[in-house]
């Protein structure tokens, strides 16, 4: 009991209040998109592959909400004899908001190297790359402006009165990261990680929409912590936390999940996840999830609790996501060849 009061106190600690709406997307349901968090999270699961999918719909009682989808996929590959390991995969994401439907795409291919810290447990520290290509496009033909009022109605007929000349721009978007794993004490299932990311790190420019203006990305730093611990034999909790800064703006995510098996506890047939998380003076956001090996669903959402409430009812936003992982049955499997990180 006293472990788990530590383990709390600490995820305490994680949460104190920050500023709020850092620039990039972000979903609540961090615990399935570990890439967009950091690259050198990506591998760090048990199985030799994991795809993972997010939907999120934002202040839905809002006009033309947001709509945002998250998709990854990592494969990891055992290095000769070695219990290094490598991880290669890839993030998409794709948004869309607002009546002129602003869209962002991103295809950012991911790879992953695993060092073996230990001989004895699993203990690893991981180097991350990401980067790839980013596009915005807009729909100009649902643009108005207060120029198209004459006086009495909205005009189409009459000029915005912006400068626009691009409908679309894309861009070349990087990102490094670092981690630490390990297992905690003599239960190889208590495990721990952190990791820190610089996002942005290129600091790509490109045109925008308008004619003389120039876009230049605001670098990102992303710092990430989380812990498992078994209470019982059918019983465990996970804490994860981050911390996020880009610019002027920052942000803290984090909360816990209880997590109970069902069944056999070393090969349960079902794992029954609930918590919730809280994205400070923003929104609590209640999780629930379920195991059902090789896949798992989760369902979370945003209740907001920021200036926006008045506005949205307090209502923010709705998240689903699927995962898919497992072992592959292969003669090298990363189940046989290393002693697989599993958180």
């Amino acid at each position: 009991m006293k472990t788990i009061l530590t383990y709390l106190a600490i995820s305490i600690f994680f949460l104190q209040p920050a500023r709020l709406q850092a620039q990039d997307i972000h979903f609540s349901q961090m615990f399935e998109t570990p890439l967009l968090r950091n690259p050198a999270l990506a591998g760090i699961f048990s199985g030799d592959i994991r795809i993972q999918s997010v939907y999120r719909s934002q202040y839905n009682s809002v006009a033309n909400a947001y709509q945002t989808t998250s998709a990854n996929i990592e494969y990891k590959m055992p290095l000769g004899k070695s219990d290094d390991f490598v991880t290669v995969g890839g993030q998409l994401l794709y948004d869309k908001a607002g009546t002129v439907e602003m869209t962002a795409t991103h295809v950012l291919p991911t790879v992953n190297y695993h060092k073996s810290l230990s001989a004895e447990r699993n203990m690893y520290l991981s180097l991350g790359a990401m980067g790839g290509w980013v596009q915005r496009r807009v729909d100009r033909s649902k643009i108005t402006t207060n120029s198209q009022f004459d006086g009495s109605n909205y005009n189409p007929s009459l000029a915005s009165g912006e400068n626009f000349r691009n409908a679309a721009y894309s861009y070349f978007d990087g990102t490094v990261g670092m981690s630490f794993n390990s297992e905690i004490g003599v239960e190889p299932e208590n495990n721990m990680y952190l990791g820190i990311a610089y996002h942005h790190f290129n600091q790509a420019k490109a045109v925008n929409f308008y004619t003389d203006s120039k876009v230049e990305m605001t670098p990102k730093w992303v710092a990430s912590a989380g812990v498992r611990m078994n209470t019982t034999d059918y019983h465990y909790f996970t804490i994860e936390a981050d911390y996020t800064s880009q610019g002027t703006y920052s942000e803290i995510l984090g909360g816990v999940l209880f997590s109970t098996k069902l069944e056999s506890p070393d090969e349960p047939k079902y794992i029954l996840h609930a918590g919730a998380y809280i994205r400070f003076k923003d929104a609590i956001i209640p999780v629930a999830k379920i195991d059902m090996k090789p896949l798992s669903l989760a369902l979370s959402y945003d209740v907001n609790i920021s200036g926006l409430k008045d506005v949205s009812r307090g209502r923010g936003g709705f998240e689903i996501s699927i995962a898919y992982q497992k072992f592959l049955d292969r003669d090298n499997s990363v189940k046989n060849a290393v002693r697989c990180p599993r958180f």
